[in-house]
């Protein structure tokens, strides 16, 4: 039995063992497969690439082909660098200890490989695995000459199969020596300089046999990245590249150590002869340029040495005007020469960069390549964030209107106290008005409000990046800073309707072989348009009349920012330390700063001096703008624009005086509720007030008051037995009183309701009586009563937003104009200022006199009775005047 179970085991692991080997089989003839069909198909693709390779030629590489720039019109600019910045020199001439610096770093294996190194492609292969491919490379000298002098330089598969064949086939028909002097006859080293003979004279006026060791490794460091490394821009990143050189020349042996160590041991900047100055225009620009290029993965050295046409985005005439404004006093008078300036110019609605103004020097005095103060400055932007951080993500996220109002007052945040440029405070101001006069407190709040997140979330999508926000960033205190060019894209931003295009210099790229390649920079929205377009208003406010009317330009719709960051601790005087303006129309956006390289108190900008930027943007702005249609910028339908009281922050109506009256912007559906309409008032004598304050008690209280309605009738009748001047004829029983009065009853109703629309005094309505002297008399004083009336309706008018759209109470409102609003106070139930007062002032039969003293007291409660009408109907007015009527000639009757 056990032997069975073993047998069966044994049989079981067999078949195991087959299952295994059947599975391996399997997949050797599946990687097989795969294998055969990879290189079948990979044979015949590399074919067809070395079958489409172009010929070598000779005087290709003999010679550099030079770049040519062209403007966005595609006229040429220049041919990047001419004839006269090569010195060919003979592979002879070239000292030994130069060669080895070149080989140490581009080649090691150079003498020893066939045009191709296979253990550096095993190597980049592994990199670009990792890293992604093009993450290293794997070319050889050979190659570079190859790939500089004939190929596109973006890396793909078919440039790097077409490479290969043509460096071995570069090798069969040049020696190394020749391949290596074309190699170091050719290449740029920054500068404007071909070639490591105008190189070695560029750097520091020597013959290539002058050259010391710690020399030679700074040139050969150049190459790879001539912009990066450059010694005059940067010096402590071309000494560790120098390093680098040297390590690499110890290391395979071309030098010792203590070689190594004495030639690191000498400083860069002691090394280098100053800067020369370079024949090439618009060197700002190419700078940028150049930064275009090697984003898009086309390396520095093509745009020198690959024979590429490079259409730009330059509007030379711009260019022109721009260099004029920084490089001379014809448009503003500099304070000395070591006051810098950047400016950066683009199209607003497509971030084409159109110039910039990278220095204040030119000709003689002109850095060459030197700091960008348009593209390289890094710099606190001052108020000029405020739209970016603080009001446009609570437009856009919240809602805001232009009204949105933050109270301006004293504030300290963790043990920081933070205050206005003015170091005053101004209450309860819109945002609108925060930023026509740059309020700091303002800004801070609404930050608070955004959010630090969210506001860092709204700056990058517009080009600017924020590793970290606190409240100082909302007025501009950045750790770091941001440039002229970043600013004008945020701006543009706005102008275009909140769509962003990071700016950008070149259209395309044509490479010899007659592929292009488009750059242009693709859009992303990151606002809607209503919040553009309610930045873009304040900012035209700002520029109306605010900070920045002296960039304000006659004819041209134009909004814009200034910011300004305040001196350091320590520095005595009156003025800033940078200043700047940032503004745009529907087709121009600019950006300017002005300042020093390092503000101290010998260096800083004067209150005198802090208009510069302004006046630069107008400037430019208006010469850029000549002869050219420039729209203004339209309401997107997305946004009303609405009369506001600014006392309440609701809908202005028509009682709003003028002075009262703003225009501010609304997102529809978030529009306030109008102010309630003031009721229009009569102004009639204190004696029909006092009787009024008793009709409408009666009308209000209704049968409910009969019995204290019947004595005020029996006292005012009595009044009137001992009165001795009185305008009707005598009547010798009181229910005589009804019979001359009713048919006054309709006349005095028309009479009113035609004076009540145009607010007139009804102090003519009724006939003349023998106390209308009195009436007159008290008429200035009725008049301050009124007054006072009104005045208070009007307040609670402006806390009040209900009551929207009541119709008023007069009989005929819509004869006057119809009313949209009531009175905010809450009507008296059954009360009716109209016909029933009337009615019942008859029905007291003219006994005002003697009650003179009685209504001069209680003016102001007439006042305050009157203002509380209800919203009745014409008949419904007529009904309570009739039964008012009615009541009061049955109560007369009765007495």
């Amino acid at each position: 039995m056990g032997k069975n179970i073993n047998e069966e085991q044994h049989t079981g692991k067999q078949e195991g063992r087959k299952k295994g080997k059947r599975f391996a089989r399997n997949v050797l003839l599946i990687g097989a497969f795969l294998m055969v069909f990879v290189l079948t198909f990979g044979g015949y693709q590399t074919y067809a690439y070395i079958n489409e390779a172009p010929k070598l030629e000779e005087n290709k590489l003999s010679l550099p082909q030079s770049s040519t720039l062209y403007d966005a019109e595609g006229n040429k600019i220049t041919d990047i660098v001419g004839k006269e910045h090569r010195n060919i020199v003979s592979f002879d001439e070239i000292p030994e200890h130069v060669v080895n610096a070149f080989i140490a770093v581009e080649d090691v294996r150079y003498w020893e490989h066939n045009g191709v190194d296979l253990k550096r492609i095993g190597g980049a292969v592994v990199a670009n695995i990792q890293d992604g491919f093009g993450a290293e490379g794997a070319s050889t000298i050979t190659q570079q000459v190859v790939k500089n002098m004939l190929l596109e330089p973006d890396k793909t598969v078919k440039r790097k199969v077409q490479e290969a064949y043509l460096a071995m086939e570069l090798e069969k028909q040049y020696s190394k020596e020749e391949i290596l002097e074309m190699y170091l006859n050719k290449i740029y080293f920054g500068q404007g300089a071909y070639g490591i003979a105008t190189a070695a004279n560029t750097y520091f006026n020597k013959s290539l046999e002058e050259l010391s060791t710690e020399e030679a490794a700074l040139l050969a460091g150049l190459p790879q990245r001539p912009s990066g490394y450059d010694p005059y821009k940067h010096p402590d990143i071309a000494s560790d590249r120098r390093a680098t050189v040297l390590s690499l020349m110890e290391q395979h042996g071309f030098i010792s150590e203590q070689e190594r160590k004495e030639a690191a041991s000498v400083p860069v900047e002691d090394s280098i002869v100053d800067q020369q100055s370079q024949s090439t225009t618009n060197d700002a620009f190419i700078d940028q340029v150049i930064d275009d290029l090697e984003k898009a993965g086309i390396p520095e050295n093509a745009l020198y040495s690959g024979g590429l046409e490079i259409y730009t985005t330059l509007d030379q005439n711009a260019q022109q005007i721009v260099d004029e404004a920084l490089t001379t006093n014809k448009v503003v008078e500099y304070p000395d020469e070591q006051f810098r300036a950047g400016v950066s110019l683009i199209d607003t609605q497509s971030g084409a960069i159109k110039a910039i103004g990278g220095n204040r020097q030119t000709g003689e005095d002109d850095v060459q390549k030197g700091f960008n103060y348009a593209t390289q400055l890094e710099r606190s932007p001052g108020s000029t964030i405020k739209p970016i951080l603080d009001y446009a993500p609570g437009i856009e996220n919240l809602k805001w209107s232009t009204n949105q109002q933050f109270i301006d007052e004293e504030l300290e945040l963790n043990g920081k106290e933070f205050s206005n440029w003015n170091d005053e405070f101004q209450g309860s101001v819109s945002i609108r008005e925060a930023l026509q006069w740059s309020y700091n407190i303002p800004a801070i709040k609404a930050f608070m409000e955004v959010g630090g997140e969210e506001a860092q979330a709204f700056a990058k999508k517009l080009g600017i990046s924020i590793d970290e926000t606190y409240p100082a960033y909302a007025i501009g205190g950045f750790a770091g800073g941001i440039s002229p060019l970043q600013l004008s894209g945020a701006y543009a931003a706005f102008g275009s309707g909140g769509t962003f295009h990071e700016p950008y210099s070149v259209e395309k790229v044509v490479y010899p072989n007659g592929k292009e390649h488009q750059l242009s920079s693709k859009s992303e929205k990151a606002m809607s348009e209503g919040t553009a377009y309610m930045i873009t208003d304040m900012l035209r406010t700002v520029v109306e009349e605010g900070t920045g009317m002296q960039a304000k330009i006659k004819g041209l719709d134009v909004a814009g920012k200034t910011g300004t960051t305040s001196l350091d601790d320590g520095i005595n005087g009156e003025g800033v330390s940078d200043a700047w303006f940032s503004g745009y129309t529907s087709n121009y956006t600019a950006s300017i700063w002005t300042g020093y390289d390092k503000t101290t108190q010998n260096s800083f900008i004067h209150k005198e001096d802090d208009d510069i930027a302004k006046l630069l943007f107008r400037h430019i702005m208006s010469e850029v703008s000549k002869d050219k249609e420039t729209a203004s910028f339209e309401k997107p339908d997305s946004v009303e624009e609405i009369e506001i009281d600014k006392t309440t922050g609701l809908r202005a109506n028509k009682a709003t005086p003028s002075s009262s009256i703003i225009k501010e912007l609304y997102f529809k559906g978030e529009e306030p509720k109008k102010a309630p309409l003031p009721k229009p008032k009569k102004k009639t004598s204190s004696n029909e007030k006092d009787e009024k304050d008793d009709t409408s008690t009666e009308s209000t209280k209704k049968n409910s008051n009969n019995s204290n309605d019947k004595k005020k009738s029996e006292d005012k009748v009595e009044k009137k037995q001992k009165d001795e001047s009185i305008k009707e004829e005598p009547k010798a029983k009181p229910e005589e009183k009804k019979e001359p009065k009713e048919p006054q009853e309709p006349e005095r109703s028309d009479e009113q309701e035609q004076q009540e629309p145009t607010d007139q005094s009804e102090e003519n309505e009724e006939p003349v009586t023998d106390d209308s002297a009195n009436t007159k008399a008290d008429s200035s004083e009725d008049g301050e009563d009124d007054a006072n009336a009104n005045t208070g309706n009007e307040e609670n008018t402006n806390n009040d937003g209900g009551n929207e759209g009541t119709p008023s109470n007069t009989g005929d409102a819509e004869e006057g104009g119809n009313q949209e609003g009531s009175n905010n106070d809450p009507p008296a139930d059954g009360n009716d200022e109209g016909t029933s007062e009337e009615t019942n002032e008859n029905s007291a039969n003219d006994s005002e006199n003697s009650e003179v003293s009685d209504s001069e007291e209680n003016t102001s409660d007439t006042s305050d009775t009157s203002d509380q009408s209800g919203s009745q109907t014409s008949e419904e007015k007529e009904t309570s005047s009739a039964d008012a009527n009615q009541s009061k000639e049955k109560e007369t009757t009765e007495k």
